[in-house]
């Protein structure tokens, strides 16, 4: 007889702006161009995909356009360098409370729309049981496999919980943004953070 999904209490984190003032991929795209020729050659394309920001939020198209100067050859030479910057970002709290989450016998896990170069070498020092983001091909690192954000966060999670044959209990969750709500509104508490401040948004 097979046994049933053990269900266990989980706390979810955001990363860019929850975690970490600034976006990782959009800094990242601004590092290069503080490094790189190649990221300038490519700015027309560049202004152009990000143009449709505005007009349509959760597209990846025009993501992919943006970041159309990044190969891999820029990830491997200037992806250390970004990370060791961008890690001073990083509020003040958040370790602590990714300890505080395990100590208290909850599983935490962090779901965010970063890059996979980016992100896992980003928070490898905090202890997280698992990372879940956005996976980008290898060769092509500016074009997505999956794009976690918005409700793919929710597909995501619950990927994670089949292959770890789970049943999530949604204790807490933390974000900066309303575009998180899908997996927020999931959570028995709601953790919000001003991005530009790391501090706690009262609702």
């Amino acid at each position: 007889m097979q046994k049933k999904p053990k269900k266990v209490n989980v706390v979810v984190f955001d990363f860019d702006g929850t975690l970490s003032a600034h976006d990782a991929n959009y800094e990242f795209g601004k590092y290069c161009f503080r490094h790189s020729l190649r990221a300038w050659l490519f700015l027309p394309i560049t202004l152009f995909g990000m143009s449709f920001r505005k007009l349509q939020p959760n597209g990846i198209w025009w993501r992919e356009i943006g970041r159309r100067f990044i190969n891999a050859k820029m990830v491997k030479k200037y992806a250390p360098g970004f990370i060791a910057e961008h890690k001073l970002n990083r509020f003040g709290w958040a370790a602590e409370r990714v300890v505080a989450e395990r100590v208290a016998g909850n599983i935490v896990i962090l779901i965010s729309a970063s890059a996979n170069y980016l992100l896992k070498p980003l928070v490898r020092d905090m202890g997280f049981d698992d990372v879940i983001c956005s996976e980008m091909y290898a060769d092509r690192p500016w074009k997505y496999k999956f794009f976690c954000y918005n409700k793919n966060k929710v597909v995501a999670l619950n990927k994670w919980a089949a292959k770890n044959k789970i049943v999530p209990n949604i204790v807490r969750a933390y974000s900066d943004s309303k575009s998180d709500l899908p997996i927020m509104n999931l959570a028995a508490e709601q953790v919000w953070i001003n991005r530009r401040t790391g501090g706690r948004v009262e609702k």
